[in-house]
């Protein structure tokens, strides 16, 4: 009995030892752990602001990137980066030796076409005078005359044609300005060898009409039914800050584009010279009045490389919403999704929670 009670009393000492560092599992606090505590708040409605703030870009009102239409050598340059022109004006020639040996060889098989032709007219009236003397000529032979004399006019009229269009070719060596502007570009000098292209390819010159510029911005697909068309848009330039200017809307595409936005052009008269294409503006679009939409804050997106959402509170657990962003101010994101004002969502959103989180 002694034994026993040796070997079994460091056996009780070991576990009281134990028992006595561990605490016991509370499956009511582990439980409890696993709901996490976010910031709660809910999505807002308010009206659309009386404006949309939106970037926009000069264009120049008409431009053109002037090519040649045959292959020839630049002979001269009359203008310049930065020279004005108006339409008609000879901007360049080209030479094109070959083109004057052309014009000679179909100049020569005209005339020789044409006599060719009066010589048959010629050959046919003097039958046409002798068929008047009953059987002194043949019918057939009659027959014959005429129809060589429309073969060789027909031969003689294409030959002149021929000439025609060579002299066209010769007439592309000159190239005038198509209208009123500024060139911009410059690309070739005398001697260059040039070559119909590509529209990818460099032109010769850039023509630029820069009287009035067009002012082009981009209307995101869910405001494209809100801009109010009847109100003139203001706007400014970051070239020229505090120089405010106002103008109504002059056309749009009536169609979206890549962006999923629809653009709309504006018109600016450029008087002065003062606005150059390129610059970028800050433009307000009027929106209708009476327009709501539906704001969260700023933290309460949640962003990714495959989407944008929110979390929604429902019942206790997490619901990921996709959204469309649409204007964003200071503190707050005006959003787009299957969503309606007063829904609970996580101020505070991170990619941390999943759908179906428990959240208190």
């Amino acid at each position: 009995m002694k034994t026993k009670f040796i070997i079994i009393a460091p056996a009780i000492c070991f576990l009281a030892a134990c028992s006595g560092n561990q605490k016991p599992v509370d499956l009511t606090e582990t439980k409890g752990a696993a709901i996490k505590k976010y910031e709660i708040g809910s999505i807002t409605e308010k009206a659309l602001s009386s404006y949309a703030r939106l970037p926009g870009q000069l264009n120049p009102f008409n431009e053109v990137n002037l090519f040649p239409k045959v292959n020839g050598f630049v002979k001269q340059i009359y203008v310049d980066r930065g020279s004005q022109v108006s339409k008609g004006q000879l901007l360049l020639t080209l030479e094109a030796p070959e083109m004057e040996s052309q014009l000679q060889a179909a100049n020569s098989r005209y005339l020789q076409a044409q006599e060719t032709a009066n010589a048959s007219k010629e050959k046919y009236n003097r039958l046409k005078e002798a068929a008047a003397e009953p059987g002194s000529v043949s019918p057939l032979d009659l027959d014959n005359a005429i129809s060589r004399m429309k073969s060789d006019m027909a031969i003689a009229n294409s030959e002149k044609s021929n000439v025609q269009s060579v002299r066209t070719m010769q007439g592309y060596l000159r190239i005038y300005a198509p209208f009123d502007g500024m060139i911009v570009q410059r690309n070739v000098s005398p001697g260059a060898l040039v070559a119909p292209g590509k529209a990818t390819d460099q032109p010769m010159l850039v023509l630029q009409d820069t009287r009035k510029l067009r002012l082009e911005v981009a209307i995101p697909e869910n405001y494209v039914d809100k801009v109010d068309l009847k109100q003139a848009v203001t706007f400014t330039f970051n070239a020229i800050p505090g120089t405010a200017h106002s103008a109504r809307i002059s056309r749009s595409a009536n169609a979206l584009g890549n962006m999923r936005s629809e653009a709309i052009e504006i018109d600016v008269l450029n008087k002065d010279g003062q606005l150059k294409p390129g610059m970028y503006g800050e433009v307000k679009i009027p929106m209708l009045s009476g327009a709501k939409s539906l704001l969260v804050p700023n933290a309460a997106i949640v962003r990714s490389t495959e989407r944008e959402y929110i979390v929604i509170v429902k019942d206790k657990k997490a619901k990921l919403v996709d959204i469309k962003e649409g204007l964003t101010g200071k503190d707050s994101t005006e959003v787009f999704g299957s969503l309606s004002a007063n829904d609970q969502i996580v101020l505070k959103a991170s990619d941390d929670i999943k759908d179906g989180d428990l959240i208190n």
